[in-house]
């Protein structure tokens, strides 16, 4: 089971609803429901907000236990290419310039997908 399947599950017994008051709610079938509560279907970020709405509580309690959200992190301030060039030691410099000819080593496809991860990692 998972836990957003587990949390979902919770939250429904604990208003005494049963799948089928929640299939009425939502207008998604019981046994996607039932499908989710037992994390065999990961619902889309849509399908949360339905459910959350359905169960009457804020979608983030589906993710975070408490009565009150979690505190927003604040990220810093993005970084100019051109402040990243002053800041930087001779040690970062050369580190750069290294990786600048190993990237012209990599073929485009390479490079693209190289740069799909780091914009992943980037989002997280």
């Amino acid at each position: 089971m998972s836990a957003i399947g587990a949390r979902l599950r919770a939250l429904r017994e604990s208003k005494r609803l049963p799948q089928s008051e929640i299939e009425r709610r939502t207008g998604l079938l019981r046994c996607y429901v039932s499908r989710v509560e037992n994390g065999h279907t990961i619902p889309s970020i849509e399908t949360l907000e339905k459910l959350a709405r359905a169960l009457e509580v804020p979608l983030y309690q589906l993710f975070y236990d408490f009565d009150q959200p979690p505190e927003t992190v604040l990220m810093p301030d993005r970084v100019t290419a051109e402040e990243l060039v002053l800041a930087t030691t001779p040690e970062q410099t050369r580190f750069m310039n290294r990786m600048a000819r190993l990237l012209d080593r990599l073929s485009q496809t390479d490079r693209q997908l190289l740069l799909h991860v780091a914009q992943r990692m980037a989002e997280q």
